[in-house]
């Protein structure tokens, strides 16, 4: 059977989330409608605040969050 969540997987490490990172992401779910966030250990105690100003700069849907990835996804 095949794996039919075939997104691209953006990290989130030590510097956190900035402009270029909010461009990144948004870049990706114009050309697939999945993205993977991915976040560090070092970071994850900011995933929720994280997680709100991705979901608000990118008009994307918080589909789903376990342990320290989160899916996002955006209609084309």
């Amino acid at each position: 059977m095949r794996n039919s969540l075939n997104a691209v997987e953006i990290n989130i490490g030590k510097n956190g989330v900035n402009e270029n990172v909010i461009e990144e992401i948004k870049r990706q779910l114009k050309n697939q409608e999945i993205v993977k966030i991915r976040f560090t250990r070092s970071v994850s105690f900011n995933k929720d605040e994280f997680l709100e100003n991705i979901v608000a700069e990118t008009k994307a849907k918080l589909v789903d969050v376990r342990g320290n990835v989160a899916v996002l996804y955006k209609r084309k």
